[in-house]
């Protein structure tokens, strides 16, 4: 486990700031290329696209924490609640493009949310998603209390496993990307269930 201890070690002088303007980087490039043709002849659909792929991404990202400490002994917590913080920031300029230059009809959009089923499980997984956000900060904790804090936070695997759904429906047909996500998600949460107890047969997800 040297080389966990050096990757742990390496993340501790990483300040999360700069987890932040990495992460983030790819926002203004993508804005930029949409409005100057960079993105193709679809510009719109293809800016949906990405801004949704990096949301699921850095939710996977999150999901890969526990399991990465547990079985590799690398410890990424301290970047935890940024990595959630910033898959909801891409769901949030995702949605945004969606309903501000893709829809652009008010009456449109309750009319798509209500009537395709892809829409509907996203727009769940994003409101899902806000109280984790509101309670994403040492204030929430400390007034929520740690046990019920991390029963709120348990819904991140709700959120993910919704986004990935939404992915795979979206593409309408088989397709292996999505598939790909979607494994992926189930995989890492597979991870972070342990048995209750000796014997019993039984589990429970670890929220750690």
């Amino acid at each position: 486990m040297a080389l966990a201890r050096v990757i742990s070690a390496g993340a501790r002088r990483v300040p999360v700031w700069a987890v932040w303007a990495v992460a983030l980087a790819p926002v203004p490039w993508l804005f930029w290329a949409g409005a100057t043709g960079g993105l193709g002849v679809e510009p719109v659909e293809v800016l949906e696209h990405r801004l949704g792929l990096y949301a699921l991404q850095f939710l996977i990202a999150g999901l890969a924490i526990t399991p990465l400490r547990r079985h590799l002994g690398v410890n990424l917590l301290r970047f935890r609640r940024a990595l959630g913080l910033i898959a909801f920031t891409y769901v949030a300029l995702h949605l945004a493009v969606w309903l501000l230059l893709d829809v652009q009809d008010p009456a449109r959009v309750w009319s798509d949310i209500l009537k395709r089923p892809y829409i509907t499980i996203g727009m769940g997984a994003f409101l899902l998603m806000v109280p984790l956000a509101l309670t994403s900060n040492d204030w929430a904790v400390r007034r929520l209390g740690a046990a019920m804090w991390r029963r709120l936070h348990r819904v991140t695997y709700a959120v993910a496993v919704l986004g990935a759904l939404h992915f795979v429906m979206l593409s309408k047909g088989l397709h292996l990307e999505p598939l790909f996500y979607m494994g992926a998600i189930v995989a890492l949460l597979a991870l972070r269930l342990r048995p209750r107890g000796a014997g019993r047969g039984l589990w429970r997800a670890d929220s750690a």
